[in-house]
């Protein structure tokens, strides 16, 4: 029995190399700022302690590579749990104060007041609370960091529901629950994934500046860059810097990709893969 070939949907490939063309500037841009960077170095004489090029920092990546690959994975996990906590409450407290409008007014300030509290603060409290060593500690830090960006977005999405969508599941006689289920919830997702974008990043910082307040000496980018800095070896701390640099921007993209995913349906994510 001879296979059945389905036929491919025009316009898709033209869709693809619409796709794969944005991605041009971007990458021309990083070879041009890298390119640029190690000419100005040598040409301007800068010191390492100042800003060493890029070949050196590639090469200190190789060099301590497995060092790196080891501290990486271990923060790269201390930010994952962070990133997990810190969302899973952001949206619980989102739910909770779009079903009780007072309360959320009320609460609403303070949460946006303490967000201005810098992370640096709560690490030694953090740290004398579940221990020094404890990557509890850090990951409270990140969940932190995370936690506000992710309810400030998700209670935004949650209550920007226009006013004829609420009144015609009144009509239908929907209680909170299923008007939450089938109206708010859905129209949230674009403005929750913002802030799960937003806590990605916040989250990698977060368990890197944790980490330089104590934690484990082999476990730990964060006291890595420390150290290095501190002996000079700053090829070392950028690259280092690199790794993390990384490490967030693979958890961006993830991300990223979910949400191209889950909101398929969406007017703005459907208008994107129609170009």
């Amino acid at each position: 029995m001879s296979a059945i070939i389905e036929p491919v949907p025009p316009g898709m490939f033209r869709r693809a190399g619409r796709r794969a063309s944005d991605w041009i500037p971007a990458a021309v841009v990083l070879v041009g700022g890298v390119a640029l960077w190690q000419i100005l170095v040598d040409a301007l004489n800068i010191q390492k302690f100042i800003l060493p090029t890029p070949t050196e920092i590639i090469t200190a990546l190789r060099q301590n590579w497995n060092t790196l690959r080891v501290r990486g994975v271990a923060t790269f996990e201390v930010a994952l749990g962070g990133f997990a906590i810190g969302v899973g409450l952001g949206m619980l407290v989102a739910l909770c104060l779009a079903r009780w409008r007072r309360l959320g007014r009320a609460v609403l300030p303070y949460a946006i007041a303490a967000n201005a509290i810098p992370i640096i603060a709560f690490a030694p409290i953090f740290n004398n609370w579940f221990g020094l060593l404890n990557p509890v500690s850090k990951m409270a830090i990140a969940s932190v960091i995370c936690f506000f960006p992710v309810m400030i977005n998700s209670l935004r999405g949650l209550t920007s529901v226009h006013p004829s969508s609420i009144e015609l599941m009144r009509s239908y006689a929907a209680g909170e629950a299923a008007t939450f289920r089938r109206v708010r919830i859905p129209n949230s997702l674009p403005y929750v994934f913002s802030g799960l974008k937003v806590a990605t990043v916040l989250a990698m910082i977060g368990a890197v500046v944790s980490q330089y307040f104590g934690g484990s000496r082999t476990t730990s980018l964060g006291l890595f860059i420390k150290e290095n800095t501190a002996e000079a070896r700053f090829a070392q701390a950028w690259a280092a810097i690199v790794v993390a640099s990384v490490l967030g921007v693979g958890l961006y993209l993830t991300v990223a990709l979910i949400e191209r995913f889950a909101l398929r349906w969406h007017p703005s994510v459907r208008g994107r893969q129609e170009r």
